[in-house]
């Protein structure tokens, strides 16, 4: 598990390769990935918008950004988590994420959260011994 936290909104991302779903024969490699958020601060936040950079193997970026996670804005008040199950598709056997939260408190102050970077590591990568 990768894990940061930022300004009290700690975020948590448990990554999984997806065997069932992968084809590594077509360069399709498919990852599930858990995020849990928790507020451990002492004011309410909304998750307003995520901002995602995928780098795969080869060092392609690609960048994703959008409006809440998985169709949500989550409201969090002190104490209280929200998590959620997304996907990610690559061309190569592995890959880093990493991102950030765009979170926004009951009186308007917006400030963003760090997504701990984290490996998306299939089976079908091979290791190199420098």
């Amino acid at each position: 598990m990768y894990h940061e936290t930022t300004r009290n909104i700690a975020i948590t991302v448990e990554p999984t390769y997806l065997s069932d779903e992968s084809s590594p024969e077509d360069n399709r490699f498919i990852w599930s990935y858990h995020v849990q958020i928790s507020n451990e601060g002492k004011e309410t936040v909304q998750l307003r918008d995520r901002y995602w950079r995928i780098m795969d193997a080869r060092g392609r970026v690609q960048e994703v950004r959008g409006v809440g996670v998985v169709g949500e804005q989550p409201v969090l008040g002190p104490g209280e988590s929200y998590s959620y199950t997304s996907g990610a598709p690559l061309s190569t056997p592995s890959g880093i994420m990493s991102g950030t939260y765009r979170m926004e408190t009951a009186d308007g102050e917006s400030f963003e959260v760090t997504i701990p970077a984290f490996s998306l590591d299939s089976p079908h990568q091979f290791a190199r011994l420098n």
